[in-house]
């Protein structure tokens, strides 16, 4: 059985095609759970409240872009990808190959990968004929809003 925090986070992996809507693809109690560990954040720090706005424009906005379906050039992205996280950097995260979920991580920092051994330039079968997803979830009916609402209860093998 599949840990219970990645149960709840496969539905933003569970997207077939990369795009921006796949950045604010997320199951309300991982929404939630997110909002009490920043809350809390807030709260022990004081942060001020246009830090806090500041931070989570910033924080979706670099996640609509790195989930966005844009293809840089070639020597711009292998520029960027020193100072963000690029579209091409974070689409290696979202492969059905386990090897390939297991990297990228970051979504805003890329120095984080690079700096825990996290980081894969490429996807091995390269992103044109990279398979995104989950591979129980792959169905026209595992896209419907019921069925990832209620993705987090179903077993996988």
């Amino acid at each position: 059985m599949a840990p219970v925090f990645w149960r709840v986070h496969r539905v933003h992996h569970a997207d077939t095609e990369i795009d921006v809507t796949t950045g604010v693809r997320f199951h309300p109690i991982e929404i939630a759970l997110s909002m009490l560990i920043k809350g809390s954040a807030i709260i022990a720090l004081g942060a001020p409240v246009l830090a806090v706005l500041v931070f989570e424009v910033l924080l979706n906005a670099t996640a609509m872009f790195n989930h966005s379906n844009i293809r840089l050039p070639a020597s711009v992205d292998r520029l960027l990808r020193w100072i963000v996280v690029t579209p091409d950097m974070h689409r290696v995260h979202h492969s059905i190959e386990r090897q390939e979920t297991d990297s990228n991580f970051g979504f805003n920092l890329p120095w984080w990968d690079r700096l825990f051994g996290t980081y894969r330039a490429q996807p091995s079968a390269g992103h044109d004929r990279m398979t995104i997803g989950v591979p129980q979830f792959r169905g026209a009916k595992d896209r419907e809003l019921i069925s990832m609402l209620l993705q987090p209860g179903r077993r996988t093998t």
